[in-house]
């Protein structure tokens, strides 16, 4: 903790990096995800292309994605996209399976009445489906989240990586302190990411706690 308060600028500094690297992929995954599973709540032969292909592409270790996506993009070593579109790739194989049966779970009841009201598909899926299906997508997406954060440190492996830069440093240089420190900044980051998940989850799904 005394490195911290000691070097508050350097390790705000890799806390700004470690929270744009996990949050960019969170979001672009998610608004990627969600028409993928809707399209896999929908069609058999979607889940059947979709849920495979996302298992393995979260088998494949972060390192080899991170190392080999400026190979594959031509973009330089150090460029934040060799760790925003490996983490991207992990949030949507993580965030399919759970929208795709967070939709599926709607009770059939609900969408009938929708489609008898003249509810036509958008307005019912944003009215209707997704509303419902967020608890289950939420769940989801926080996995998805705290997931990334303790990732994002793999990405010291190319200079990049938020707090693995600190373990990096600290093993290096035999500083513990400065390893401690990235621990503790990913383990306080990814509590509160969580957390806030938890209370938008809540707050935008009041009915889940009324029907318990």
């Amino acid at each position: 903790m005394t490195w911290i308060f000691e070097n508050w600028a350097r390790f705000w500094e890799v806390t700004e990096v470690h929270l744009r690297l996990s949050v960019v992929p969170v979001v672009v995954g998610f608004l990627l995800a969600v028409p993928l599973g809707w399209w896999a709540s929908r069609s058999p032969t979607a889940r059947t292309i979709l849920f495979p292909l996302a298992n393995i592409l979260f088998t494949v270790p972060s390192i080899a994605l991170i190392v080999i996506t400026p190979v594959l993009l031509g973009v330089k070593i150090l460029d934040e996209i060799n760790v925003i579109v490996p983490l991207t790739i992990y949030t949507v194989a993580l965030m399919v399976r759970s929208v795709a049966d967070a939709l599926s779970a709607v009770p059939g009841h609900v969408t009938a009445a929708a489609n008898a009201m003249g509810f036509r598909p958008l307005r019912r899926f944003l009215t209707v489906d997704f509303p419902l299906a967020l608890p289950v997508t939420i769940a989801g997406l926080r996995v998805a989240t705290v997931s990334n954060i303790s990732m994002v440190s793999v990405g010291a492996l190319v200079g990049l990586g938020g707090y693995g830069q600190l373990f990096t440093e600290g093993y290096q240089t035999d500083h513990t302190e400065k390893v401690l420190a990235g621990l503790i900044g990913t383990v306080v980051l990814a509590v509160l990411a969580d957390g806030l998940l938890l209370l938008a989850g809540r707050l935008l799904t009041p009915w889940a706690r009324a029907g318990r």
